[in-house]
């Protein structure tokens, strides 16, 4: 599927947990559609080392996110009982007690597979048998989805590469300042600065001023 941006994110329904410890079956972001703008990040592995950087750097901003009308969703393809116990671990032992947005559940792949961001690939052998290259986790991309549906920014990193917070957040202000004002976001725009109009006197007018 590669670039998702400009098309309408794929919907699903998994397992979660929400609220730091409740368990649902049916977790979708449908409930979103129409209401809020969502951050659905995917991450390698529980119980690993970047990834509870992440998770905690999100959950830091959760209520600024909130703020704006955007929901933050993390998604591995781990089980939801790991997840919950990876909950109930404290954050000087390197769990994640504390995170409470919901942790989706990707345990058949299809999510992280839809989103193309899973690592690992299967194939059959000349035996007919299925191989599996690579592992199947998904690596570390992020997708920011209007109220819409829609996906408007994407970004993938390899397993190693911690994602940058305040980078989505600027990404979730563009989008807003964009929808509001109807001016586009020039490079290093941030909360703020000022915006253009998208037609060549707005570009030579930006320029010239700065």
């Amino acid at each position: 599927m590669g670039v998702l941006v400009g098309k309408k994110a794929p919907l699903f329904t998994a397992a979660a947990v929400i609220n730091g410890e409740e368990i649902v079956e049916d977790f979708s972001l449908d409930q979103y559609l129409g209401k809020k703008m969502v951050i659905l990040f995917f991450y390698p592995k529980d119980f690993t080392f970047v990834c509870p950087t992440e998770l905690h750097a999100f959950q830091a901003k959760l209520k600024e996110f909130n703020s704006k009308d955007v929901e933050i969703v993390g998604v591995s393809t781990d089980t939801e009982q790991s997840h919950w116990g990876w909950l109930q671990i404290s954050k000087d032992k390197g769990g994640i007690e504390g995170v409470t947005y919901p942790l989706v559940a990707d345990t058949n792949k299809t999510i992280s597979t839809n989103y193309d961001v899973l690592a690992g690939s299967y194939y059959y052998n000349e035996n007919d048998e299925l191989c599996a290259e690579g592992e199947m986790i998904a690596y570390r991309g992020l997708f920011l989805i209007d109220k819409d549906g829609m996906v408007r920014h994407q970004l993938v990193n390899d397993l190693p590469l911690g994602r940058n917070v305040d980078e989505a957040m600027r990404m979730v202000d563009a989008l807003r300042f964009f929808e509001e004002k109807g001016e586009v976001c020039p490079a290093n725009w941030s909360e703020g600065k000022d915006g253009m109009s998208a037609t060549h006197d707005g570009v030579a007018s930006y320029l010239a001023s700065h």
